[in-house]
């Protein structure tokens, strides 16, 4: 008996050994390797990947000093929310350093910054800083873009024939969305008449070139054309129709602009007209690296090139693979009448609508994109899918930004729960009622099983 009790007694001791040195185990693992899981529907507690790819951009620390009270008469604890948001970003950069400051004691400092309000936010960062009013992640991220940028970076449009503004609000502009996603990211946008200008300015980092309503007159063609040759860097947004003075730009980048518009039967299968061209894959390139949203291009005509060997041409977006060209169709695509394959004029997909071309001069890689489709980054059309995000992309990469990735916010998926009276008493009488039961009903049985044995 004595030795029953004596090996009993050991196997106790060597259990509780083994779990106290197991869970000193996993305490020491806990403090060196960090594991997470965000089990949240729309994944609320964690960044989204755009947001850890631009952490991963930031080279360096960077310092965030947050103007607040302890206390906030309407959000309470306010640090404590600033806080506990920031540590997801800490989480993948560890030098994000926050400091508080509270404006009641600090009066002088906190009136230094300039700071307007309580519980704003001072971000800095390679020397660059701004300041913070709000806090979200689109908002926090896209700070940090634009504090990424390396250099200022003037995005010009040309003006003064009726062209697609980048700040414009009518519905053929593309401010809206495009324009204001660009000055969010940190572009400099700016109009340019090379009617008035002598040149095209030396620090336009890229010139945007939309479809003209009238001609172009031969002395601004030429400063454009010294712009290309000098290697400046384009973006070209052709809509279908003629030039107006641009045949010169299309023979120096030799490019083949082929009348008429693109048909895309599977558009109709989206609930839009087949008139519209659909991106769905797009060919490897650092514009659509990565890339996987469905883009639309309203009337969009069709590209084709000569190929020469002191340009790189890369596809970007092919559409139509069961669609053609139609050269007879109206500029129109709210036509009630389907359109039809014609084989005596309309030719096969699938059709290219926007292509890159790069090449080496003076000392310099020029880039430039051209896109059969202005409208797809209009006020009317870039709410469409990834349009924004795709002319997003073709601009970082004309800059030389292509790693400044842009910020695709993550759709909240719905969290309401709604139930009905008679699902709302069964839940209660399952968990007040019924489950108590169950386990007061199961504990007892065991109890009197044990002592019958």
């Amino acid at each position: 008996m004595r030795k029953f009790t004596a090996m009993s007694l050991l196997r106790n001791l060597i259990f509780v050994v083994l779990l106290l040195s197991i869970a000193a185990g996993l305490g020491y693992l806990a403090t060196q390797y960090h594991l997470q899981h965000d089990l949240t529907q729309n994944a609320s507690n964690s960044l989204g990947p755009a947001s850890v790819g631009v952490l991963g951009q930031l080279g360096g620390p960077v310092n965030i000093t947050v103007y607040a009270t302890e206390q906030d008469a309407r959000l309470g604890d306010i640090r404590k929310i600033i806080r506990g948001f920031l540590s997801l970003y800490q989480r993948y950069k560890p030098d994000i350093n926050l400091v508080f400051v509270d404006p009641e004691k600090e009066a002088e400092r906190t009136r230094a910054a300039g700071i307007q309000l309580n519980g704003e936010m001072v971000v800095e960062y390679a020397g660059r800083t701004e300041h913070l009013t709000q806090i979200n992640e689109q908002i926090v991220t896209s700070t940090l873009l634009r504090l990424a940028h390396s250099r200022d970076q003037i995005v010009m449009y040309l003006d003064g024939h009726g062209e697609r503004k980048l700040d414009g609000i009518a519905n053929h502009d593309l401010g809206s969305l495009f324009g204001a996603k660009l000055k969010q990211n940190g572009f400099h946008l700016s109009s340019l008449n090379l009617a008035l200008a002598q040149e095209v300015p030396g620090n336009a980092s890229v010139l945007v070139v939309a479809q003209p309503r009238i001609d172009l007159m031969p002395g601004e063609i030429d400063k454009l054309l010294r712009f290309v040759d000098r290697g400046g860097n384009l973006l070209w947004l052709l809509d279908a129709g003629p030039l107006h003075g641009l045949e010169p730009l299309a023979e120096k980048l030799d490019l083949q602009l082929p009348p008429g518009i693109v048909i895309d039967p599977a558009a109709t299968g989206m609930n839009v007209p087949s008139t519209w061209s659909l991106g769905a894959t797009y060919p490897p390139h650092a514009i659509t690296r990565n890339f996987n949203l469905i883009t639309a291009f309203p009337l969009a005509r069709p590209l084709m090139w000569n190929e020469n060997p002191d340009w790189q041409h890369h596809v970007l977006v092919e559409v139509a693979s069961r669609g053609w060209v139609s050269r007879n169709m109206p500029a129109d695509d709210h036509s009630s009448k389907p359109p039809a394959f014609n084989r005596r004029q309309d030719t096969p997909g699938p059709a290219v609508i926007a292509m890159a071309l790069q090449r080496h001069i003076n000392d310099r890689d020029q880039r430039i994109v051209v896109v059969g489709n202005g409208a797809f980054l209009s006020n009317s059309y870039s709410g469409n899918g990834g349009n924004v995000d795709l002319g997003v992309n073709m601009v970082n990469w004309l800059a030389g930004e292509e790693h400044l990735i842009t910020l695709q916010p993550r759709s909240a998926r719905d969290s309401s729960l709604e139930l009905s009276r008679t699902e709302l008493n069964v839940i209660s009488i399952g968990f007040l009622l019924v489950l108590p039961l169950m386990l007061g009903g199961t504990g007892g049985y065991l109890w009197w099983r044990r002592r019958r044995a």
